[in-house]
């Protein structure tokens, strides 16, 4: 542990932002601080915060597995960058969209809308690539970077077409099982319920969203334990299984969410992009993620990152600006300085036992970084 992060992060438990963190901060290979703080659940019982606690890393899933294995397959000469979406997924052979490529959807300036409830517009779950290709682009492709879901919700759908593999049998096959990884996966099982942070209680965010988007009228606002075209939204205590209601829809497995880790094993995908480390790609194929393919946009993005170089980043003051990250909605980030070979994971679970609006804790993360950085700079 360092005393200077970790009483950092306990004022901010201690303010009400969110009710555990664990950190956890490398260099060159080596974890030189990490330490868990607060409690993963809350409610129904209290359950301190441990090294191995398990988190939802909500969108953090895009980069630590859509977009490890997006880059496997790239690498492996499966997937082309520039190829047009509609070669993969006919359903996007449409006017608006027959333009839009891989690289498009992976950069976030498809044009696709940033957020959908597709368990409100689909039928079921395997109509959720379809009534995306139904629904008109909000925005021009390959103008400006709108950060979506649905950008990997496709991916992920892609990637399945592409290979005829789920992506949780592609992620097992790919990352998990040759890290040795034990704590990494989608729908984690009853089993590990107890080390795992508890989520929201119900979908209040989702289904608030819902009505202000139009999606929903207020009256009408179905909650089920059960996920179908007439029951959208749960109103228990989500705990061990995925927050995101898309993901939770489409049976736990999404391209944009569901992954479930440790500080620890994140730390350990993390180093699989890093050239010098990487057990799992060709060393030339890491530079995908600091390399900018948004110059002159709005965002700067990499290969599925954001890259520190973006105005606002919650890389903070003193990261490289070709560092790249990305957060996670359920209160999760993960930072890498290929520079200086440094990697920087915060898990905290701002959803739980917290009244809406949740805590916007990117200040936080900046801090931590900064802090954090300092630090390895003394040494």
């Amino acid at each position: 542990m360092n005393e200077q992060i970790s009483k950092f992060l306990q004022e901010r438990i201690d303010a009400g932002d969110f009710p555990s963190a664990v950190y956890l901060v490398a260099e060159k290979g080596e974890i030189v601080f990490t330490d868990a703080l607060g409690f993963a659940v809350v409610e129904p019982e209290r359950i301190p915060a441990r090294l191995d606690t398990i988190y939802d890393l909500a969108s953090v899933t895009k980069v630590v597995a859509s977009g490890l294995v997006a880059a496997k397959l790239y690498e492996n000469g499966k997937l082309d960058l520039d190829e047009r979406l509609g070669t993969y997924l006919p359903e996007f052979v449409t006017d608006d969209k027959r333009a839009i490529t891989m690289k498009n959807l992976l950069v976030h300036d498809s044009g696709l809308s940033g957020w959908l409830p597709t368990y409100l517009l689909a039928e079921n779950p395997n109509d959720v690539i379809a009534t995306l290709a139904n629904i008109p682009l909000e925005y021009q492709t390959a103008k400006d970077v709108v950060y979506g879901d649905p950008n990997f919700i496709v991916l992920g759908a892609l990637i399945k077409k592409t290979v005829d593999k789920s992506l949780d049998e592609l992620c097992r096959e790919m990352i998990f099982q040759p890290l040795g990884l034990r704590d990494t996966c989608f729908n984690p099982t009853e089993t590990l319920r107890k080390r795992i942070a508890a989520s929201e209680k119900g979908n209040e965010f989702e289904r608030e969203l819902s009505v202000e988007k139009g999606y929903l009228q207020p009256p009408a606002i179905p909650t089920s334990r059960h996920s179908d075209s007439n029951s959208a939204f749960r109103n228990y205590q989500i705990w061990g299984e995925v927050h995101d209601g898309n993901a939770y829809f489409m049976g736990g497995v999404a391209g944009h969410a569901g992954l479930f880790s440790t500080a620890e094993e994140v730390f350990k995908i993390a180093q699989q992009l890093l050239p010098k480390y990487t057990q799992l790609l060709k060393p030339e194929t890491c530079e995908l993620f600091r390399t900018n393919f948004t110059p002159g946009m709005n965002e700067d993005r990499s290969f599925a990152f954001q890259l520190a170089s973006t105005k606002d980043s919650t890389a903070g003051t003193k990261m490289s600006p070709v560092s790249f990250g990305h957060n996670g909605f359920t209160g999760t980030s993960l930072w890498i300085d290929p520079g200086k070979e440094r990697i920087f994971v915060l898990l905290t679970n701002r959803t739980h036992n917290h009244a809406l609006p949740f805590a916007n804790i990117n200040s936080v993360r900046r801090k931590f970084h900064d802090i954090a950085i300092d630090l390895l700079n003394e040494r």
